[in-house]
């Protein structure tokens, strides 16, 4: 909920240190997709809690930024708060820089504030040259601690060492893939900062639950030419754990002696980091006399790009979690169908729950991999959209669409699956919609490409289906997906705006088009894919997809019609390969039963 009274004791806070302006992002100093509820600032000031935006408050206005998947949601939050919304990408949508240009009455120009801790040092130098000469970037401590009384503290929870069993490779042999990988750009003495907590837990190979949704812990490392210091809250490193990460040539240092380290790096070592991912404070610390540096090497960083290759452990583990999380997914599809024919009501909410309980049911379950997307009817038409228990729980109940995009963390694998099912007669142009998204899903799964190709050159593949009727989605078709890490990594994805790196044999990324209709109802069919090498020939090494996600597909209301007989052989084979990697692990004939007549073949 908005807090009126905060922004006015912000304000009261920038007169006392003239500053006429602050910008207030919503990450934390590890650029992570989810941060601990200390670093909610944002949220805090605008009572909008959506996972991406960016607040400016200056002395007499504010204004939020946010993507597409928020638009609808950040205007019901933001509604009464004076607090403009600005949608990212829409024509017309000013630059933060363009609107406080228009903001400041005075020539005079004014001071910008921004937490040092929490902006990257190449966001910090892009700002500052693009408000230059008439407005001053003043890097600055947090200082909302002062003015949120009820800020909760920064959580350390106990670290787990994650075995060679689930993780395919130690720790000391990752740490010697990277050190060859850097000293073909550094000769001598480096220092190779990593700041991303889920790099650092894969080339350490801990997890936690310092962050939700995510097996982090909150942690930083800087690799040099002979080990690996690693920065955690010691008090959370149990004695087995610090046994492990010393026989992996790893060194603990406690959490908040991170900046400290930095600054006492002798200069004549070489700094590697990258600039979108160091902070402006840790960057001013690496910056002593005569220190040099160099960017990350490798397009989208050397460690991100090692860790988005699985290892054939890794890519087992992830059938093996797709295969559990399968029969969770059927039990929930029946249970609502059955739930529904015999007359009562579900909630979304509980539907959402539902899933978790049948989740609970296998070993190596470790949670959610984020929030629960159980959506019905216009509600679908809110990409993030979540309901909870005690409000905005709607009951699925009329001729509309369902949408389910959840995914689980289970300790050799994390899952990423949507599915929208109707409930009730659909009309026709509902069935040819979800028709269309499926045929792009489709048609991306059964893409061959040559080695080197990106992810914005198939992305048209997924969508040429729906721009044929001049409609489209606004949000990427696929992201990387970590391996017991977070669900949205890098560098690859599918999306059309240019990524330059290339879709490698071992990378995992999900396929998911969609099409929102606001205030009617929204349709998203998600698989997880991973790359892996098809043929080699005259023209070289050319690649396919295979796909993880074993949850039949909807077809009562496809218009088979719509679909190519390539495609339409696509769909019976995957769902008849449902039917018999998943029959063999339910429960009962009936529950066999069920699967068999929801994977029957169509056309």
């Amino acid at each position: 909920m908005y807090k009126k009274s905060a922004i006015g004791s912000l304000r009261q806070m920038l007169a006392s240190k003239n500053l006429q302006a602050i910008i207030i992002p919503t990450n934390d100093p590890h650029f992570g997709e989810y941060t601990q509820n200390y670093y909610k600032v944002r949220e805090w000031l605008s009572g909008f809690n959506g996972s991406a935006g960016t607040l400016v408050v200056t002395m007499e206005s504010a204004a939020l930024w946010t993507d597409s998947r928020y638009f609808v949601q950040a205007q019901a939050q933001l509604e009464g708060s004076g607090i403009e919304l600005m949608k990212m990408k829409m024509p017309g949508t000013p630059s933060i820089e363009t609107w406080l240009e228009s903001e400041f009455v005075s020539s005079r120009g004014g001071r910008v504030a921004i937490d040092q801790a929490l902006f990257s040092y190449s966001e910090y130098t892009s700002l500052a040259e693009n408000l230059a000469p008439r407005y001053e970037v003043v890097p600055v401590d947090d200082f909302f601690s002062e003015i949120w009384e009820s800020r909760e503290v920064l959580i350390f929870n106990q670290i787990e060492y994650l075995p060679v069993e689930y993780s395919g490779e130690e720790s000391i042999s990752k740490y010697r893939r990277l050190k060859a990988l850097l000293e073909r750009y550094a000769a001598g003495k480096f220092a190779y900062i990593v700041t991303a907590c889920d790099e650092v837990a894969w080339l350490c190979n801990i997890r936690g639950t310092d962050i939700e949704y995510n097996p982090l812990v909150q942690s930083y490392a800087v690799a040099t030419e002979d080990k690996v210091h690693l920065f955690v809250k010691r008090e959370a490193v149990g004695a087995q754990v610090e046994e492990m990460l010393s026989s992996q040539n790893i060194v603990l240092h406690d959490y908040f002696d991170y900046v400290d380290f930095l600054s006492a790096i002798p200069a004549d070592v070489l700094r590697i980091c990258s600039p979108s991912k160091v902070t402006v404070r840790d960057y001013k610390a690496l910056q002593v006399s005569g220190a040099k540096f160099i960017s990350d090497p490798i397009t989208g960083g050397a460690l991100n790009r090692m860790k988005a290759v699985k290892n054939g452990v890794e890519l087992d583990g992830f059938r093996h979690a797709f295969l559990q999380d399968g029969v969770a997914w059927c039990r929930l599809l029946k249970f609502i169908d059955d739930s529904l024919a015999a007359g009562k009501s579900l909630t979304e909410y509980e539907i959402g729950e539902k899933l978790i309980s049948f989740r609970r049911d296998f070993d190596g379950y470790k949670g959610e991999s984020f929030e629960p997307i159980v959506a019905f009817g216009a509600n679908g038409a809110l990409p993030h959209y979540s309901a909870t228990q005690e409000k905005s729980s709607s009951v699925c109940a009329g001729n509309n669409f369902l949408l389910m995009d959840t995914g689980a963390q289970f300790l050799f694998g994390t899952t990423d699956t949507t599915r929208t099912i109707p409930l009730g007669p659909l009309d026709d142009d509902k069935k040819r919609f979800y028709t269309l998204v499926l045929k792009g899903m489709i048609s991306l799964s059964m893409a061959k490409f040559p080695s080197g190709t990106r992810g914005a050159s198939l992305d048209i593949l997924a969508r040429g289906p729906l721009f044929g009727e001049g409609v489209m989605y606004y949000h990427g078709t696929g992201h990387g997906i970590g391996h017991y890490l977070c669900v949205h990594e890098g560098p690859q994805s599918v999306r059309m705006e240019e990524n330059p790196v290339p879709l490698e044999p071992g990378m995992v990324i999900s396929n998911e088009p969609a099409i929102y209709f606001a205030g009617r109802y929204g349709i998203r069919t998600e698989n997880v894919v991973t790359v892996k090498a098809w043929k080699e020939g005259e023209f070289g090494q050319f690649n396919e997809f295979e796909t993880f996600t074993l949850v039949p597909i909807a077809t009562s209301c496809v218009d088979p019609k719509l679909l190519t007989a390539a495609e339409l052989e696509w769909l019976n084979n995957y769902n008849a390969r449902v039917f018999e990697q998943i029959s063999p692990l339910l429960n009962s004939e009936e529950e066999a039963n069920w699967l068999s007549n929801v994977t029957a073949t169509i056309g």
